[in-house]
């Protein structure tokens, strides 16, 4: 699997179509014929996945335990607002109203490549997030990489 990789800037238009940048596109070949899925992120924010990312997700969530009340919560809740995204001949996607009250997006979004997954950010809360950097971002660094290779043959 190759990873997604950039960040762009883009615009929404008065009905809430998005163009899909050009080089962002050409990551996602199979957007085209199998079309993409977005859902609401874990703050307030998109994610977009390719179709295939999402069928992973839906297998992870299919191992949880249907009777728990906590595994079921958060399946609502996953879940909830998910839509399909299918590019149109122009190469747009039209973002749900309900998403777009969701992360509230008005018209200038941020999309931010992260490995297997696109997060679709208002502008102005994006660089709200960008700005709240660690202070000491070394240290964040080795505290979640620094385990990272051990057991190696280095």
């Amino acid at each position: 699997m190759s990873y997604l990789t950039g960040e762009f800037n883009c615009k929404l238009d008065a009905k809430g179509r998005m163009m899909i940048p050009a080089d962002l596109k050409k990551q996602l070949p199979e957007a085209d014929t199998e079309g993409l899925v977005i859902n609401r992120g874990l703050e307030n924010y998109l994610v977009i996945y390719t179709k295939r990312e999402w069928d992973i997700k839906l297998g992870e969530l299919n191992k949880l335990n249907e009777y728990d009340r906590k595994s079921i919560r958060f399946v609502r809740y996953f879940m909830g607002g998910a839509s399909d995204l299918k590019p149109d001949t122009a190469g747009r996607v039209n973002l749900p109203k309900h998403l777009l009250d969701y992360a509230g997006i008005t018209g200038e979004v941020v999309l931010t490549c992260l490995l297997n997954k696109i997060e679709v950010w208002d502008k102005k809360a994006h660089l709200e997030m960008i700005s709240n950097e660690p202070e000491n971002f070394a240290e964040l660094a080795e505290e979640v990489m620094g385990n990272k290779g051990r057991g190696r043959d280095e």
